[in-house]
């Protein structure tokens, strides 16, 4: 069966399938032979479920539209079984039933953009596309009210528990429509429960903290099938890896409760572009003001440079450097902080540039500062930058010479880089209060390189092998210690290092009480020694 809520999730109306060149088998008597698992066993599960849930084998176009992951790289893991749950009861009877019958599970709260390929899963897929509870809860009396220029913020005014179904986008009514605000990444269709589970940045998160710093409660089955509530007073070491210790860890999580901000006014958005040829000075002004902005929470700053196209002359005429990001406070004061960059570039370019600064509503940012990016099939390489560990000129030339060398594809997402700034309220909180460790740097630092589903073999295979050489053009010798677990990399060798530097011991005591035998399980997973 099949709901047409989990087909327009997926965004497979028209076959994402058949694009992609997968077949499912066409009958239940095929995909039973393919598996070790027997009729009867799906059965005892299908039996389990609550009447909202559903359970898809592998025959059908429904069952390969639910298979398919967001990056289309992995889209040829292929799940034994898919249940879409509609209860925190149906998480638990599908861990139970799954360690009874030998098969590893795999969440999927989004439409599966992980990365590294991590929400995808040859066992039982959980779908919690259906589990989409939004419901919130003021509280006036904790409300700390403060005004930045246009813009009047009650901090703390309440909380709001969502389900591990809900998306970034699913989010944005609440700004729209009610002045409700949680700090969530810039992609609507990214799942919030990956999100916050691996720390959670966004264009917000120096004035309000990381996404999961403004956790305050999840519900999480765990591998023996019980349920937990994990808070600051109950459960607290689960609580604790929670915030930034990455997703199909320790459980599966089917609600978060977090601390909502109700904004009233407006705040300045900006949205810059230069073509590469002004790339020194752009990126060393942009380096320089979040070095100087650092600790004034109210900046948002995302900084990179990047190409698109199949040919030669294409690549270089789509080669350029952007920045975009908003700012809490007057588009007076804004101008001035974006004074350096605002004086680079042709007189065309300065002139866009500067009317692009301008003040708007929050949601008007929202829906400004949204993009759905990588697509398709893509890779990632990141890395976190610190004061010491800055891009130097030459750095910059090289990454800008290797950009003009990308072997092109038919994915108009292209190749380059992206520099999310940090500091302000996340680099307030200790590196030991959460599992997210990364709390004195100043960028989170993405390479990406991304290709089309009808590209040639030999397209995806010279897309990788440049992506290893920016990267290394970047960082020659030695890349930076540490790595973003939500940008995972699975050719990164120290990833427990780069990930979760000395916290990951700590992760690791906790993997060992709250599943023991490690089913929750992949390449890059918290291990129990």
């Amino acid at each position: 069966m099949i709901d047409r809520r989990d087909v327009l999730r997926a965004g497979v109306l028209g076959g994402v399938g058949g694009a992609l060149g997968l077949q499912a088998p066409e009958s239940a008597a095929a995909a039973e032979a393919a598996g070790p698992v027997g009729a009867r066993d799906w059965k005892r599960l299908a039996d389990a479920l609550s009447p909202g849930a559903s359970l898809y084998r592998p025959y059908g176009s429904e069952y390969v539209s639910l298979a398919v992951p967001f990056n289309h790289r992995y889209a040829g893991i292929l799940p034994a079984g898919i249940v879409t749950c509609a209860t925190t009861g149906d998480v638990s009877e599908a861990i139970r039933w799954a360690r009874a019958v030998g098969l590893p599970v795999a969440p999927r709260s989004g439409l599966g953009h992980n990365y590294a390929g991590y929400s995808t899963t040859t066992g039982l897929l959980l779908n919690m596309a259906r589990m989409r509870s939004i419901v919130s809860t003021p509280i006036p009396g904790r409300a700390r009210p403060r005004v930045y220029g246009p813009m009047k913020v009650v901090h703390d005014a309440g909380t709001v528990t969502v389900g591990a179904g809900v998306t970034n986008g699913d989010l944005h009514p609440l700004l729209e429509d009610q002045g409700m605000f949680v700090p969530t990444g810039r992609c609507p269709s990214v799942g919030v429960a990956g999100l916050v589970l691996g720390g959670g940045i966004g264009f917000s998160d120096k004035m309000f903290g990381l996404t999961c710093d403004r956790l305050v409660s999840t519900t999480v089955v765990l591998a023996d099938g019980r349920t937990v509530k994990a808070g600051k007073d109950t459960h607290p070491d689960l609580f604790w890896a929670c915030r930034g210790g990455a997703g199909n860890n320790f459980g599966v999580h089917t609600s978060f409760t977090f601390q909502y901000e109700q904004f009233e006014g407006t705040v300045g958005f900006y949205q810059l572009r230069w073509s590469l040829d002004s790339v020194l000075p752009v990126i060393a002004a942009a380096q320089h003001i979040a070095q100087d902005t650092v600790g004034d929470r109210r900046f948002h700053l995302r900084l990179g440079i990047g190409t698109h196209g199949t040919t030669r002359a294409q690549i270089h005429a789509n080669a350029n450097v952007n920045a975009i990001g908003q700012f809490y406070g007057t588009v007076e004061e804004l101008r001035d902080i974006l004074d350096p960059l605002l004086e680079i570039g042709t007189t065309e370019e300065r002139a866009r540039n500067s009317a692009s600064v301008r003040q708007v509503t929050p949601g008007e940012a929202s829906v400004l500062l949204s993009a759905t990016t990588p697509i398709d099939r893509f890779a990632t390489k990141s890395a976190i930058l610190d004061s010491h560990t800055l891009l130097t000129d030459q750095q910059v030339s090289a990454a800008a010479e290797r950009l003009l060398d990308w072997p092109g594809s038919n994915n108009e997402d292209g190749a380059g880089f992206a520099m999310f700034a940090l500091g302000g309220e996340i680099n307030q909180v200790p590196s030991n209060a959460t599992a997210f460790v990364h709390r004195n740097d100043l960028f989170v630092f993405a390479a990406e390189t991304s290709w089309a589903d009808y590209d040639r073999p030999d397209v995806a295979e010279a897309n990788l092998h440049w992506l290893k050489q920016f990267y290394d053009d970047i960082f020659p010798g030695k890349s930076p210690e540490h790595a973003y677990q939500n940008f995972p990399d699975p050719t990164l060798r120290n990833w427990r290092e780069a990930y979760y530097g000395t916290n990951y011991p700590r992760l690791v005591d906790v993997k060992r009480k709250y599943d023991p035998t490690g089913f929750f399980d992949y390449p890059q997973a918290i291990g129990t020694s």
